[in-house]
């Protein structure tokens, strides 16, 4: 059984930044041979992939609409992952939970459904 921890949201005006991040555990889980990845859900949104991170972190793949804005890294000695967010706008607004799967390619498409792990989120407001 796996745990998957986000924090670093928080309130910040347009055109600011945050740091999301992603504490993993588990008895019997083990984070750097996961996958993981960002999704984010909007107020009445159906919830949209953001980002991934492949398990050494040599691959990552990110939304269309992240354009150049969103970075994912991983420190796999702190089992952590991180989404630094730059040049926020209103619609970024969301909660933004983390995952992990095996499969990076669960993750690069977009197989939500099929991910192993899922934390609670953590939510980034942006005021205009």
């Amino acid at each position: 059984q796996a745990q998957l921890v986000e924090s670093g949201g928080g309130l910040v005006q347009a055109g600011g930044s945050l740091r999301p991040s992603c504490a993993a555990s588990g008895r019997t889980f083990t984070p750097s041979m996961y996958a993981m990845g960002w999704i984010r859900q909007a107020p009445g949104k159906e919830r949209e992939f953001v980002a991934a991170i492949s398990y050494n972190g040599g691959s990552v793949y990110y939304a269309d609409f992240v354009k150049g804005r969103f970075t994912i890294s991983r420190d796999n000695a702190k089992n952590t992952v991180f989404l630094q967010v730059n040049a926020l706008k209103p619609e970024d607004t969301a909660v933004y939970s983390c995952g992990a799967d095996p499969n990076y390619s669960d993750f690069v498409l977009k197989k939500l459904n099929d991910i192993s792990y899922w934390g609670k989120g953590t939510l980034v407001t942006v005021s205009s």
